[in-house]
């Protein structure tokens, strides 16, 4: 199996039960902290949210516009990345809360919650940056990785990447459908149309929401109301952009083939998410705004488990990887998001682009059990 030349079958798997003790030790110690984190986080952005719109039917004052679009910004951005996000992964199904459960969620994002979980719950973290296999690597429009085959097409990638940005949650929305699987059979015309008019559905009821109800009901304040909304959605998309490209995507995360997946094992499976995954520093407020996204290699260690946990699990996380002498890639976002441009903009061009480091290239092969 393809892994870092250093470590021995024995000790791949040693790693992955230390992980797996990890685990089940946060999974011993949720509780009734924990819920009341959660509940918190979900007052304090429909505070935000509310706030926002009461100040935006006050725009005609400069201040109050500024004001309620970055409290209608913060609340969206809230909503789909330290709520939505993690109660759809089943981050909070332990408690039984009917309300905050993963089946019953529907998030502030023009994709449907359960088309949404396939994609990214069960194809993305199943098959974390296996080409081939990881939708996600580059969103079937990005050439991300060296191993993708050039086409022309890509010299316009830093162009649509900054429309990806701008209007991500309907790129992501139109990315689900897996419209590229109808030629050849694998999904069906009608599954798609379904699909589809649920996404349209849906989409309405956000543009009623946004662009038409709460401008009309400002009256003399529709235009800077309606401005302000667009502003609030624009700012939730390009952040979610950011934080999930500088997550996946900056140099020192990995790529792999299909031939890594072959009798796989758990601590196999553990390395696979550490190598493919990157960190991003910053303060509390941070990761909560992040979604706790910003620690993308616990995240994709752990992806059920309560996202406030990440930040007390990183330290372990990074002794351990010390212990083993694997990478554990973690900067800045302005680093990160560099980095994330960097790579957009050379694999652009025709050619290998960024090659893999010799400490963790997935070329190189486990060394032989003693």
């Amino acid at each position: 199996m393809p892994a870092p030349s250093h470590l021995t079958r024995a000790e791949v798997e040693e790693f992955g039960r230390e992980l797996d003790r990890i685990r089940d030790e946060v999974l011993a110690g949720l509780g009734e902290q924990d819920a009341r984190y959660i509940r918190g986080v979900i007052a304090t952005q429909r505070k935000l949210e509310m706030s926002g719109r009461v100040l935006l039917f006050a725009s005609w004052l400069p201040p109050a516009w500024a004001a309620g679009t970055a409290a209608l910004a913060t609340a969206k951005i809230l909503e789909n990345m330290e709520i939505g996000h993690n109660v759809l992964h089943g981050q909070w199904d332990w408690m039984r809360d009917p309300k905050i459960h993963s089946t019953t969620w529907e998030w502030d994002s023009a994709c449907p919650a359960d088309l949404w979980k396939h994609s990214h719950n069960f194809v993305h973290h199943t098959w974390t940056n296996v080409l081939g296999k990881d939708r996600d690597i580059g969103y079937s429009a990005l050439r991300i990785s060296p191993e993708q085959q050039w086409h022309p097409v890509y010299l316009a990638q830093p162009l649509y990447n900054i429309l990806l940005a701008l209007f991500f949650e309907y790129g992501i929305a139109i990315y689900d459908l897996e419209l590229e699987r109808i030629p050849s059979g694998q999904k069906s015309l009608k599954e798609a149309l379904a699909q589809l008019r649920a996404i349209a559905g849906k989409v309405q009821r956000q543009i009623v929401k946004d662009y038409v109800a709460f401008p009309l009901l400002a009256g003399p304040a529709f235009l800077p109301v309606l401005l302000g909304n667009l502003t609030a959605n624009l700012a939730r998309n390009v952040w979610a952009h950011t934080i999930i490209f500088c997550g996946h995507f900056p140099e020192g995360a990995e790529f792999f083939t299909e031939d890594r997946l072959q009798d796989e094992t758990r601590g196999e499976w553990y390395l696979r998410q550490l190598l493919g995954s990157c960190n991003i520093d910053g303060s509390r407020l941070f990761h909560i705004m992040s979604g706790n996204l910003s620690h993308q290699i616990e995240h994709h260690l752990f992806p059920d488990l309560p996202s406030n946990r990440y930040a007390e699990i990183a330290p372990r996380v990074r002794a351990l990887c010390e212990r083993f002498g694997l990478a554990y890639t973690s900067d800045s976002l302005a680093r990160q998001a560099g980095s994330v441009w960097k790579r957009v903009l050379r694999l652009a061009l025709p050619g290998p682009g960024p090659q893999p480091t010799a400490a963790t290239s997935p070329a190189r092969k486990l060394k032989a059990v003693a």
